[in-house]
């Protein structure tokens, strides 16, 4: 959010005080240019004139023009280092450069010389915010509020901190405040907005953003979220509408990129949809930023004789399902070097057409070109009939599996062993969407003639009870020492039934039957509305008609097992 220095009326102290006044004056009306314009001439005649230079940097800032604003403020200050203003002013052309600790250090010297200005504790507290430390700038907005209670930026960001902080009601709470004292404030509508989809409250959400656009038409943050929230309402027409007038408003919106790439992957538009995947790499809240290497990336160029590497960049489950395409770089005459997780390294060590496997974070070896491993589709150009299907396109170590074979209790005849998984990694951002409690399951484990394999690692507090009173569930995990030991005890199930986690996509990779619990808010390679997945021709999908609402979801997977339609019926050559 860009904050507004405000220039200061200083008192009249010489001859220039007349050219002075007018100079504010029109920098009051908004006149940037004729109020620069008089600053300037004040500073021919007196070069070290403070209030010409500080307000001459107000001006600079208020056109965008931070590095002469920083310049200028900062010639102010070596002649007045205790001027409140000025220490706060400088403070925010530093902030907007993203000089962000060098604008908190100049908030703070305004701070220590006026203790009460809210307006520089509102800034200081965006400062904070922008550092991720969004308790302490929560504090320092109660510090401007507690001086201004009516101070409307500072209710709009005391909500986005505490929107952070993941304390969603409270953040709601200060942008009504915030809207009742200006229903015009068209931020505090798009940041109202934004938290109400975090309560997938997509139906207001989509309207708070169509007010803030009503009041700022070239709202490019508003038109964001409203295709996000339109998405979530299944509105996918007018939801691809919105991020394309977000991006034409700013062509570098890295967030409307990567989300209209999103909708269009999950539509089966590949052909648009992995070109706005490749966004990925500009937002830091998406995957990790784009490895620096020395040799080109590789696009689908010619490839014989040359050494690619693949390398992971997200989670398990995307390095499980884009490993398929290492074989077809192989094929294309390449010596192909696979960079994985150490997690994954056994099981995938040894894959057909990999010339070596390394851990992340190993040595690597000499290699011409590097792609990585979720741009594969981009440089195949993918389509959902182009699609590589076949599995299993990975098995578990044959000692392993051996290993498990004798641990594992006897298979009793006609009892089916069904491995669960119900929850993914707690810091995905849709884990509260995509994970559910082993207690929920309660209907499936209680069914007789089943025996119950857990493969959830490191189980939540919450479900410790559960595990502990499900006499048919064999919880295995603490033994399992990586992927290839997960592999090799599915390999010795008959079923999997996971939320969208790498376990899904492991028994997928492996061609064991597996059912996928997704939730509404589902992940683009799920697709939509489909029962089944092109990617794992073994996976039965089983989906959420509503919200968080799991019951109905797992008394249909309890009917499915209770009519013994423990495999599918989408096999290849079925």
């Amino acid at each position: 959010m860009k904050v507004r220095a405000q220039p200061w009326s200083p008192p009249a102290e010489d001859a220039t005080a007349s050219l002075l006044r007018r100079a504010v004056a029109l920098h009051r009306d908004g006149l940037l240019a004729e109020a620069g314009e008089l600053y300037e001439q004040i500073l021919k005649a007196q070069p070290r004139h403070f209030d010409a230079l500080h307000l001459l940097g107000v001006v600079r800032h208020q056109q965008g023009r931070n590095a002469e604003a920083i310049d200028l403020i900062g010639a102010a200050l070596a002649i007045q280092p205790h001027d409140a203003s000025a220490q706060s002013n400088h403070g925010v052309a530093l902030s907007e450069l993203g000089r962000t600790d060098e604008a908190l250090a100049a908030y703070d010297r305004a701070l220590a010389i006026e203790p009460r200005h809210a307006a520089t504790l509102n800034n200081r507290g965006t400062a904070l915010k922008e550092l991720g430390l969004h308790a302490n700038a929560l504090a320092s907005y109660d510090r401007a509020l507690a001086i201004e209670p009516d101070f409307t930026d500072a209710l709009n960001n005391r909500g986005l901190a505490l929107h952070a902080l993941e304390r969603l009601e409270e953040a709601l709470e200060c942008f009504d405040r915030a809207l009742a004292l200006d229903p015009r404030h068209a931020r505090a509508h798009n940041n109202r907005g934004a938290t109400l989809y975090q309560l997938n409250r997509f139906d207001e959400a989509a309207a708070c953003f169509d007010r803030g656009i009503a009041l700022r038409p070239d709202y490019a943050h508003a038109f964001f979220g409203r295709g996000r929230s339109l998405k979530e309402l299944r509105r996918h027409d007018e939801a691809l509408a919105a991020f394309r007038r977000a991006i034409a408003l700013d062509p570098d919106y890295t967030a409307a990129h990567w989300e209209e790439g999103l909708l269009r992957l999950s539509r089966g538009d590949f052909a648009a949809g992995w070109q706005g995947y490749e966004w990925r790499f500009k937002d830091k809240e998406v995957a990790l930023p784009p490895r620096d290497f020395a040799r080109p990336i590789w696009r689908g160029e010619a490839l014989r004789g040359r050494t690619i590497l693949l390398h992971a960049e997200q989670g398990f489950g995307d390095t499980i399902q884009f490993a398929r395409y290492a074989p077809m770089v192989a094929a294309r005459g390449a010596k192909v070097v696979l960079e994985v997780q150490r997690a994954l390294h056994s099981l995938i060590d040894g894959m057909a057409g990999v010339s070596a496997t390394v851990c992340r974070g190993d040595p690597l070896p000499a290699f011409d070109l590097h792609c990585p491993l979720v741009s594969l589709p981009l440089a195949f150009a993918t389509t959902l009939e182009t699609m590589p299907a076949a599995v299993p396109y990975l098995g578990a170590p044959a000692d392993r599996v051996a290993a498990w074979q004798t641990r594992l209790p006897s298979r009793e005849p006609g009892k089916p062993r069904i491995g669960l998984a119900w929850a993914g990694n707690p810091r995905h951002k849709n884990d509260r969407n995509r994970s559910l409690t082993l207690g929920a399951l309660a209907p499936v484990l209680a069914m007789p003639g089943v025996a119950f394999v857990s493969l959830q690692k490191e189980p939540r507090e919450v479900d410790r009870p559960t595990l502990d009173h499900s006499p048919n569930l064999l919880d295995i995990t603490a033994e399992l020492r990586d992927f290839a030991d997960t592999a090799a005890v599915i390999s010795l199930l008959d079923l999997v039934i996971t939320a969208d986690t790498a376990i899904a996509h492991l028994a997928g990779a492996l061609g064991k039957p597996v059912w996928i619990f997704l939730p509404v808010q589902v992940d683009w390679r799920w697709l939509l509305d489909r029962e089944d997945s092109p990617w794992y021709p073994t996976a039965r999908l089983f989906r959420q008609t509503r919200i968080g609402e799991w019951d109905s979801v797992i008394a249909r997977v309890r009917q499915k097992l209770e009519h013994q339609e423990l495999l599918v019926s989408n096999r290849p050559g079925e």
